[in-house]
């Protein structure tokens, strides 16, 4: 099935899909299309924003709906994995120019996978992620479902991005091209970082964080500008009784915007690739 077909077939009420014999041959066709980045999850418009593909995670769930508890052999102490029978680990192959290096990693059947990208155990991948050439996905690092990646971005150990999945017209968790992701930082709630954008290690970001740009002297809220350098910070609890305990609230900071001695820090080593 092409993707307009697909679109097609998948644009129509859930009820009409929990039956509907066509709908393997569908659910194999849609894990091939998001596999090769014929379709996505979410689309950048002309403008910039960023905007759910609704159909597409439609199918996602109903993928889940429709799928049975099956095992998949693992070969660790523990026994098989249990898991829907829709969504098989994905095997890679020398063909798709992805280094997995060995050491427990999993990458879910429709997740697109792009040359050059580079998986250290162990990472996970899910199902519906995009992520783009180049892009190198550290130990510890997972990429939620749905969650787009763009070129040469650098996830660092333990760090999370987000999964959004629900409901289908909510946009994904974005990093666009060649930002650096520190460890242990974690964007969540569909939050677009912008491309060669900066978060340090530890940031934590959600819809509903305030992030106070000391440059712009202005807050951001659901967006990381681009090139902005990220750092954790505090401000006082806004209550009297807050303020008297030293309490703080987490309040990230841009610090300043990228540039050359930023480039520096943030640089991989092209061995590493």
């Amino acid at each position: 099935m092409s993707p307009e077909e697909l679109a097609a077939f998948y644009e129509r009420p859930p009820e009409a899909l929990a039956a509907d014999p066509a709908w393997e041959r569908a659910h194999e066709a849609l894990l091939g299309h998001l596999e090769a980045g014929r379709v996505r999850a979410a689309e950048r418009r002309d403008d910039g924003t960023w905007a759910a593909v609704p159909w597409v995670k439609q199918a996602i769930l109903t993928g889940f709906r429709r799928g049975a508890l099956v095992e998949y052999p693992t070969g660790g102490a523990t026994g098989p994995a249990l898991d829907k029978s829709s969504y098989p680990p994905r095997r890679l192959s020398l063909h798709d120019g992805v280094r997995l290096v060995p050491g427990g990693s999993a990458v879910r059947r429709g997740a697109h996978l792009a040359r050059g990208v580079v998986i250290l155990p162990p990472a996970y991948v899910n199902v519906g992620a995009w992520v783009g050439e180049g892009t190198m996905i550290d130990s510890h690092a997972l990429v939620g479902s749905c969650a787009q990646l763009g070129a040469r971005v650098h996830l660092s150990a333990g760090a999370q991005i987000g999964g959004v999945l629900e409901p289908a017209g909510a946009v994904p968790v974005v990093v666009e091209d060649e930002a650096f992701v520190g460890a242990l930082a974690g964007v969540f709630e569909g939050v677009c970082v912008r491309a060669r954008a900066v978060l340090a290690a530890g940031v934590v970001l959600t819809s509903g964080t305030t992030l106070f740009d000391l440059v712009r002297e202005r807050t951001w809220r659901g967006e990381v500008p681009a090139g902005a350098v990220v750092v954790p910070g505090g401000r006082p609890a806004g209550s009297a009784w807050g303020r008297a305990q030293g309490l703080t609230l987490a309040a990230p900071v841009i610090v300043k915007y990228r540039d050359a001695r930023t480039d520096a820090a943030t640089a991989l080593e092209e061995a590493l690739r």
